[in-house]
């Protein structure tokens, strides 16, 4: 379970940039296989909702180009949560969230620098 909003903002606010970068391609990464494994859709839209506000979070200190990226996957993200109770019924809508979370992990990882050190 997600904890409260204001809490997780205060915590995940505290790590530098790059950091924030990481964390949030690592729930993106957890978005993936749980889209893919979970039976439960109300994992999956937790993870959506907390990717939502660490991008949120995220994109107002991240440069231009990748804050409208950030901007973008939000964007989809809203979207699959408003479409989330019939897609989590459709074994390929599923899949396909994985695919897309599963990319987008790994662009915020691309974008936190941390596997060039």
């Amino acid at each position: 379970m997600m904890p409260s909003k204001e809490k997780l903002r205060e915590r995940f606010l505290r790590d530098p940039l790059p950091r924030r970068l990481g964390g949030l391609a690592a729930t993106l990464g957890r978005l993936s296989s749980v889209a893919r494994e979970s039976t439960d859709p109300l994992n999956v839209a937790r993870l959506l909702e907390e990717a939502k506000y660490l991008i949120e979070w995220t994109a107002a200190d991240a440069q231009p180009e990748i804050a409208a990226e950030l901007v973008a996957i939000q964007t989809q993200i809203t979207l699959w949560l408003r479409a989330w109770d019939k897609a989590s019924r459709v074994r390929e809508q599923r899949t396909l969230l994985s695919v897309q979370a599963k990319y987008w992990s790994d662009r915020a990882l691309d974008f936190s620098g941390l596997l060039e050190t």
